[in-house]
């Protein structure tokens, strides 16, 4: 571990998340950054930080603060990424990374300039059971791998004005439920090569549901289904040609999965431990991706450079299915 002293930018949900897990981690939480003075104390108090800025610059400038976690909506993510970065702080940024591919590779580059790294916070890829399934995968386990399915489906607020519904926020199912599938069909089967996406759109413009059916290099096929409207199944199949892993509910955080053979035969069992809800896992990887000198984040179970490619991914999604978002028109 390399001791980074931790800023969090942004006081919601997903960053009292973060700060929770990396309270149970140990890891070095020192300042907290939000909109308003407000806001930044009772979160500070809440997690006992010893510094809260009612500015996202004032954070940006902190000298006490080595890498930050970016915790604003979705089209905030490269402004905010940016000031991080151009004031000399690593960054972690929730995912979806950017509102598309073009901003993603401007995070990529400004980061490489500096020699910063700029690492999405998929926390998925992070977690133990998704690092087992990468071994069992590498080790040939599951023959040759055809097929991948998985769904993301929730029940969410349909009030027009929540910010899953307003695109001027980046709402939809896409950004905050789709990138879950899509990201781990890349992870598994990487690139697509052909990409047809079908979704519905509610009266705000924004996607409610959104499917996919991906190619990949030698055949293989992947489906992806996401909704914020109806609460699905959640699970994760990958099926090879000499066995599958079932991934159980909920397959993207921690959970259980199974080896099955062909003919029903369980061939490994995987139970998961993890202590909170398991956001530590992403920190410490970039914690020691930036102790190894990987600032390009060539190394990361999410590569730098995957996230950006998966970016195009979803603009191509948004592109045959009509989504557009303010900031792009």
């Amino acid at each position: 571990m390399t001791g980074l002293r931790w800023g969090i930018l942004a006081t919601g949900g997903i960053a009292t998340a973060f700060a929770s897990d990396l309270r149970t981690a140990g890891l070095d939480l020192v300042a907290v950054g939000s909109r308003t003075q407000e806001s930044a104390d009772a979160f500070a108090a809440r997690f006992e930080i010893p510094r809260a800025h009612g500015s996202y610059i004032d954070l940006a400038e902190d000298p006490e603060v080595d890498i930050i976690y970016v915790a604003t909506p979705h089209p905030m993510h490269h402004e905010d990424a940016r000031l991080a970065l151009q004031n000399g702080k690593h960054v972690l940024v929730e995912k979806a990374f950017t509102l598309n591919r073009a901003e993603a590779e401007d995070l990529r580059r400004l980061a490489a300039e500096r020699g910063l790294l700029a690492m999405e916070a998929m926390w998925t890829r992070y977690l133990p059971h998704m690092a087992r399934i990468r071994e069992i995968i590498a080790a040939g386990s599951l023959g040759e791998i055809r097929s991948v399915s998985a769904d993301h489906t929730q029940s969410l607020p349909t009030d027009p004005a929540h910010r899953l519904n307003d695109l001027a926020l980046g709402g939809g199912a896409l950004l905050d439920l789709g990138i879950y599938p899509i990201s781990f069909v890349w992870d598994v089967l990487g690139e697509p090569v052909g990409i047809t996406a079908s979704g519905r759109l509610v009266d705000t413009g924004a996607d409610a549901e959104v499917a996919t059916i991906m190619t990949h290099a030698g055949g293989a096929i992947s489906t992806t289904l996401s909704s914020s409207r109806t609460a699905g199944p959640n699970t994760a199949v990958v099926l090879g040609t000499e066995a599958r892993i079932e991934i159980d509910r909920v397959w993207y955080s921690p959970t259980s999965f199974r080896v099955v053979a062909p003919d029903g035969t369980i061939i490994e069992r995987y139970e998961s431990s993890v202590e909170g809800r398991g956001m530590q896992f992403q920190a410490l990887a970039a914690e020691a991706a930036i102790a190894s000198g990987d600032t390009a984040g060539s190394q990361l179970a999410l590569p730098t450079a995957e996230s950006v490619a998966i970016m195009g991914t979803l603009d191509e999604v948004r592109r045959q299915i009509g989504v557009v978002y303010p900031s792009e028109s």
